[in-house]
């Protein structure tokens, strides 16, 4: 058990880096549950269809609502307060929602308010327990760690949860809701054990909300490695959000799957996360972030290009497979990189633009994969995909391999900023 444990969480990154992951974990595995467990909760309660697509827009408009808030709190005040109030306002609202499930006074409203609630507490808790790591461990070592996290998300909260979440479910439509607010509840416990240095912006030096937000844009702007990255993200979110969009269609109607098939290309992909788990600190041994960043956004571009043309649900499997190892190692390379480039005292805010970045391209994407696949057909939108994401590959290919380096350069006039003058 202790060499799982030194090879999980070496030594020399820290016991504080011990408590973070395995909280992370644990809230993954929580989220995961209710990843399956709450549109079945709403779908058991009403059969109207936009209720039921309610559901998911409550998952993707509080980071919208949101993320640029909860980016100003992080990094104004005490982030371990932040994420443990924002667990335990969770673990009240998943008590609520047993409560009205055991007493038979469960309502579709009542779900869909609770479900709303979990999704915008998620928001403050996980954009702050995104800025704990470089708090924690060393810059050198910031990769690997990311990698350990994102091993949890990926199979706690992608591939396992949903399952138990559902299993749990079939068995009684409260349990999946206890088994997150005990997850939920053991994160708090965890997290409260991490000792931080000291952080949190002096009262006198703090601007007005409006004026921080606006200061954390324009970091964001000014620092070219991570403007770039957002601009990345935002884009790949919206050619990706309109492919991923229309999947159950495209598994249905372009490679005659049923359901079950449907769920096995889910499985697929997560599966190549975690190949990507394991060649991860291989590959960033021998091939510089900035390369590993070109190559997947071309995998990715690729990967639409593939599925517009294939029929065939083998192909289809592979392709998915090795887009899955992709995405898990492009996403912890950029927060790797945006991590180093970041001061600490921008961090929350830097990410909120991430998170904004990443949820809005999803909405939007998501938006014109639905027209597209409604007005022509259901490979439209993987077209779309391939040819948006093809041009943005060739406008950004050369800054692409600097991303990882300028992280040693601050952002013009943006190291001592007083907080008045933003």
């Amino acid at each position: 058990m202790s060499r799982f444990v030194e090879i999980t969480a070496p030594a020399r990154f820290g016991t504080g880096f011990r408590w973070l992951l395995a909280s992370s974990w644990a809230t993954n595995l929580g989220d995961g549950i209710a990843l399956a467990a709450g549109p079945l909760l709403v779908a058991s309660l009403t059969t109207d269809a936009f209720l039921v697509s309610l559901a998911a827009l409550l998952r993707w408009a509080p980071p919208l609502l949101f993320g640029l808030y909860a980016g100003v709190l992080s990094d104004r005040f005490d982030r371990r307060r932040i994420i443990i109030a924002a667990n335990v306002v969770r673990t009240v609202v998943l008590g609520a929602l047993v409560v009205m499930l055991t007493t038979d006074s469960a309502s579709v409203t009542g779900a869909l308010l609770a479900l709303g609630l979990l999704a915008t507490t998620e928001v403050f808790a996980d954009n702050t327990t995104s800025t704990l790591l470089p708090m924690l461990v060393h810059r050198d070592d910031l990769a690997i760690a990311n990698s350990r996290l994102q091993t949890g998300f990926i199979t706690l909260n992608q591939l396992c949860g949903p399952a138990i979440g559902a299993t749990l479910f079939a068995a009684g439509s409260a349990w999946p809701f206890v088994t997150e607010a005990v997850l939920v509840g053991w994160g708090v416990a965890l997290v409260w054990q991490i000792k931080l240095p000291t952080h949190g912006r002096d009262p006198a030096t703090r601007g007005s909300v409006g004026r921080d937000m606006v200061q954390g844009l324009r970091w964001t702007m000014r620092h070219p490695a991570v403007r770039t990255l957002a601009l990345t993200i935002l884009i790949f979110n919206v050619t990706f959000g309109a492919a991923w969009s229309v999947l159950v269609l495209y598994a249905t109607e372009r490679l005659g799957l049923g359901a079950v098939g449907f769920g096995i290309l889910s499985t697929v992909s997560a599966v190549g996360g975690l190949a990507g788990t394991a060649l991860y600190g291989w590959i960033t041994r021998r091939v510089s972030l900035g390369n590993v960043m070109r190559v997947g956004l071309v995998i990715e571009t690729l990967t639409h290009l593939a599925l517009a043309l294939t029929t065939s649900a083998w192909v289809a499997s592979v392709v998915l497979f090795v887009f899955g190892a992709h995405a898990f190692i492009w996403s912890t390379t950029s927060v790797t990189v945006r991590q180093r480039a970041v001061p600490t005292e921008f961090q929350g805010r830097v990410g909120s633009v991430n998170m904004t970045c990443v949820f809005g391209g999803l909405v939007v994407g998501s938006t014109v994969g639905g027209l597209l696949a409604a007005r022509i057909d259901v490979t439209a939108p993987f077209w779309f995909a391939f040819i948006g994401s093809a041009i943005f590959v060739v406008a950004l290919w050369r800054n692409l391999t600097l991303i990882a380096h300028a992280d040693e350069e601050p952002a013009p006039d943006e190291r001592q900023v007083d907080p008045a003058r933003a």
